[in-house]
């Protein structure tokens, strides 16, 4: 059995491990739970005490070698593996790291504000949960008004508290606020996400961003609001944009009207878009009814103003002609990556 040892030293002394294939026979033939070394352990126990005496030693030595040389072989083996995430050549350049951009809803608010910022207005906020009184009552609501129903807000009544609260369905909550605790001259915008219980559609959506105007001065007139509204629509849109004004209903102001302008895609000859009008609505705005400045604690006989209130998502609509509001909050990259090249 010594002689037999002595060889298979020799033989595992002689044997080149190349690559995987050349250590996985390897291990089979000489170290693995089947291999030469473990047969002749297998043989060892079955010898009596003096010849074991004799032979132990050496088989040791056998397998302690033939372990070495394997792991040697794996060793030199995973050296020359290169790593997995990491490039062959090390000297090259770094995978480029692509940087985010806006989202195109933030910019085309940050766009509105930057317009009317340029005239004297400053940016006013406030909470997203709102009381009845900022929220409907202050803006002359009626307690029966449709507005009030479950059907478009959604209403919220924290446990243990008698005071009901709800989901601001406009940023008007935020005049109120300012007219609350800011006398006169007013000139704020109020940006923010705004919630309405409809159904999610292309052209609807649950919540959505506003921007509203006020503008609270001795001797305001419909003239002031009409020529800052001229003045909003031809820096976004651009000067060749015509406007017009049509009459309409808005409990907080009296008198009322809606904002056209003529289409982007037809330049008012009549198509889908305008329905063939020639016409798109892009805001409401008026004048602000006195109930309202007197609910606010601000006299009516002195002070007079408009407001005006328009959807970011509208506007964005607009410049970008995208087809439905949906995309906007799916955060899809192929979607956002397209603004990234805009801004």
């Amino acid at each position: 059995m010594q002689d037999q040892i002595a060889a298979l030293e020799q033989e595992i002394m002689a044997t080149t491990l190349a690559d995987a294939a050349a250590l996985e026979v390897y291990r089979r033939q000489y170290t693995g739970k089947n291999g030469i070394i473990a047969a002749l352990f297998e043989t060892f126990r079955a010898l009596p005490g003096p010849e074991k005496a004799a032979i132990g030693k050496p088989l040791n030595t056998l397998k302690q070698l033939a372990e070495q040389k394997e792991r040697e072989a794996r060793e030199s083996l995973a050296a020359r593996q290169p790593l997995k995430d990491q490039p062959a050549d090390l000297t090259l350049p770094a995978a480029p790291h692509a940087q985010g951009s806006r989202h195109p809803i933030y910019d085309v608010e940050r766009r509105i504000i930057a317009i009317f910022e340029r005239i004297g207005f400053t940016v006013a906020d406030g909470p997203e949960v709102e009381t009845d009184w900022h929220n409907f009552t202050a803006l002359n609501f009626d307690p029966g008004h449709p507005a009030r129903d479950m059907q478009d807000t959604f209403f919220l009544k924290p446990e243990g508290m008698d005071q009901e609260y709800l989901l601001r369905t406009h940023t008007s909550s935020v005049q109120v606020r300012v007219m609350e605790a800011q006398k006169p001259p007013i000139r704020i915008l109020s940006p923010g996400r705004v919630y309405r219980n409809e159904t999610v559609s292309a052209r609807a959506h649950c919540y959505f961003n506003q921007v509203e105007g006020l503008c609270v001065d001795k001797h305001i007139s419909l003239a002031d609001l009409r020529q800052t509204l001229d003045y909003f629509v031809k820096s976004i849109f651009g000067p060749q944009v015509r406007t017009r004004l049509r009459a309409s209903y808005f409990p907080f102001t009296e008198i009322s009207a809606e904002m056209d302008i003529s289409c982007l895609i037809c330049q008012g000859e009549g198509c889908t878009v305008c329905k063939h009008s020639g016409w798109v609505e892009i805001m409401g705005c008026g004048m602000v009814d006195p109930n309202v400045l007197a609910n606010c604690g601000i006299d009516p006989e002195v002070y007079s103003g408009f407001a005006f209130g328009m959807g970011v998502e509208r506007i964005a609509q607009l410049l970008y002609r995208v087809p439905d509001l949906r995309l906007y909050s799916q955060n899809d990259i192929r979607f956002l990556q397209q603004f990234a090249r805009i801004q």
